[in-house]
């Protein structure tokens, strides 16, 4: 490890068509900017959706998460490959403090706005802990079988989203099978730069095959671009202050834990597919994402986490510089000044957009799988078979659970119930 805080990030030109690039080293500047971007487009989707379905501005959300990042990103001294974006995991709970009815500006949004800063303190807090005494008690809590689950309930969970926005109509529903494939073709048959760009490259593919089919031969509805001719360029975000409501903090808080697991899977997946342990840097990830968390919640941002869109990006591109995410944020916080660039992104068909998510929910999914694989999670174990078992099925099928004047939804129940379920049964072996 370097004695100084930020790595020397090594040029690996030798290797920019396709070798592994590891998080202290970096390709030409051209191809990290052109990368940069898109691991913008990779987190775009949920940083926008989590924030309309509970609300929230979504242009501060996209500001906050480059602001949150880069303060990951110095905090952990530029160590780890990761994106912070807004987090599903609030999603229920705001909703339920706020008795948000799910269009428009979230009326209530300073009381969701202090349970996410009460929420982002514990989180916070319990990184201190871990940096105190050691990731030992939080691995023994969270082990791979469990983390790699959570990571997988995730994508599997959020599948749902993705498949409903693109099933509306007959064109939708084969436009975003049309993305996939322009997605699945770049990222098999490209070669260099181009297959490292897949997401992007997909989508602008998918984009233009769009505009030809809709806009050309009038099979679907047409891109509107009228809207991003009256936009500005510029544009001050619009701030919320947060406020401090003990009921809706006590609510919201608990939701740390989801984070914390949601964390240490990632870095467990950044870590197995680095060949890289993650493990000296587990408390400060949990300190920089709680802080990133209240700093977004008391403007009126989203709560915040580290983007498993973005690992899966990584695992399809094998390109894992932390530099790429300091280049993403920055994109990021210039982009939240532009409302002209939102009305761009609002061009992009919900069907285009949709088969993006497909593909990137699966990365996912899958990220969670390599946790399982590269830890050699032992499934000939009963108990390992059971957590996972019962976890996958609680995220996938949505399975919420009412607790008393709220309800906690699939990825909570499944984090929680994968957690208790682990102790107890690894409690029970021990006994008997």
């Amino acid at each position: 490890m370097s004695d100084t805080w930020f790595p020397v990030w090594r040029e690996r030109p030798g290797v920019a068509q396709e070798g592994v690039i590891a998080p202290d080293e970096r390709l030409p500047w051209p191809p990290m900017l052109a990368m940069g971007v898109q691991h913008v487009v990779a987190m775009f989707g949920s940083t926008v959706l989590a924030p309309l379905l509970m609300g929230f501005d979504p242009n501060l959300a996209i500001f906050m998460s480059g602001v949150g990042t880069l303060l990951f990103f110095v905090l952990l001294g530029g160590r780890v490959p990761s994106y912070l974006g807004s987090s599903f995991a609030f999603i229920g709970l705001v909703i339920a403090v706020t008795g948000y009815g799910g269009s428009g500006p979230n009326a209530n949004i300073g009381v969701a706005l202090g349970g996410i800063v009460a929420c982002g303190a514990a989180y916070a807090l319990a990184g201190l802990a871990v940096m105190a005494t050691g990731s030992g008690w939080i691995e023994r809590l969270m082990p791979p079988v469990v983390t790699g689950a959570v990571v997988a309930v995730i994508g599997l969970n959020l599948a749902p989203v993705a498949v409903k926005s693109v099933t509306a109509n007959p064109f939708d529903a084969w436009m975003a099978l049309a993305t996939v494939l322009c997605v699945g073709l770049v990222a098999v048959f490209a070669r260099g730069m181009l297959r490292r760009l897949l997401i992007l490259a997909g989508l602008l593919l998918a984009y233009l095959l769009y505009a030809v089919l809709a806009n050309g031969a009038g099979l679907g509805k047409p891109i509107d671009f009228s809207a991003v001719a009256a936009a500005a360029w510029l544009g001050v975000p619009h701030f919320t202050a947060p406020v401090f409501r003990a009921d809706a903090m006590a609510l919201i808080a608990p939701v740390a834990v989801i984070l914390i697991a949601e964390n240490l899977g990632h870095l467990k997946a950044v870590g197995a597919m680095t060949g890289r342990s993650m493990d000296r840097y587990v408390g400060r990830a949990f300190v920089g994402d709680g802080l990133a968390t209240m700093l977004s919640g008391s403007v009126g941002g989203t709560g915040l986490t580290t983007y498993a869109e973005n690992i899966g990006v990584m695992a399809a591109t094998r390109v894992y510089s932390t530099l790429l995410f300091a280049i993403a944020a920055v994109i990021a916080v210039l982009l939240g000044f532009s409302p002209k660039f939102g009305a761009v992104i609002q061009t992009i068909p919900g069907a285009v957009l949709g088969g993006v998510s497909i593909v990137v929910f699966g990365l996912i999914a899958i990220a969670g799988a390599r946790i399982w694989v590269e830890n050699r999670v032992d499934f000939s174990d009963n108990r390992n078979l059971i957590v996972a078992a019962v976890t996958l099925v609680l995220g996938a099928g949505d399975f919420s659970l009412a607790v008393g004047g709220f309800t906690l939804g699939g990825i909570g129940t499944a984090t929680f119930g994968a957690i208790i379920l682990n102790a107890l049964l690894a409690r029970g072996r021990a006994e008997g």
